[in-house]
């Protein structure tokens, strides 16, 4: 996430990064439901309220890059090259994503702490879940509205679910890769193998709409 350039966003931004990194370090260190708003803003030596004036639910304090993630699959959409169709557009960010180390896409023993923060939540695991579903219907209407059809197109909504099926597998798959063999280029590669083989699928599958 860029820097705002104005003193006062500047600031808002520190104080955000400072909530967030000190939630995550707790939550990392005694699990996230272990943990409370009051020893997170003291941790950060912010206010409750001003915890809560950036994160509405303590689960977002974990997934403080979630609006940074869905701004980069909007951005992409929106600025797809002529002649690529959406599904072209979102396997070739995967690949982006990877060559330019995104904080999205990374398999790494940070990384590893990460999932595993998640895998002793059931709180975060349902998160996790909402997350994938909000993105699918992102995806769903910016594809829809760039193919000037209706936000609601069933074709749109198939193509994005089965996308961010396969993007969840590969996430899935490549973390467990890194696990095993503790080799990040292994576990990216893992992690490309299998969007790029859902993405066949599912060019496939949307043959004849204007998402394939």
């Amino acid at each position: 996430m860029s820097t705002p350039p104005d003193r006062r966003s500047r600031k808002r931004f520190a104080t955000r990064r400072s909530i967030a990194q000190a939630a995550d370090r707790l939550f990392r260190e005694r699990g996230f439901e272990h943990v409370t708003v009051d020893e997170i803003a003291a941790a950060a030596d912010v206010g409750r309220m001003t915890v809560f004036n950036h994160f509405p639910r303590k689960e977002d304090m974990f997934f403080d890059r979630d609006e940074e993630g869905r701004e980069i699959l909007r951005e992409a959409l929106r600025q797809r090259e002529p002649g690529v169709s959406p599904i072209e557009t979102l396997r070739r960010l995967a690949h982006r994503l990877i060559a330019e180390r995104a904080p999205f896409a990374q398999f790494s023993d940070e990384s590893q702490g990460f999932v595993e923060t998640v895998e002793r939540s059931d709180t975060l695991k349902a998160r996790a879940r909402a997350i994938r579903d909000e993105l699918a219907d992102l995806v769903a209407v910016a594809m829809a509205e760039g193919a000037g059809r209706d936000a609601g197109d069933p074709a749109a909504h198939l193509a994005a679910g089965l996308l961010m099926a396969t993007w969840t597998v590969a996430f899935i798959q490549a973390h467990r890769t890194f696990r095993r063999s503790r080799d990040s280029e292994e576990a990216k590669a893992a992690f490309l193998a299998l969007v790029d083989q859902g993405t066949i699928g599912l060019k496939a599958a949307m043959a004849g709409t204007p998402y394939a």
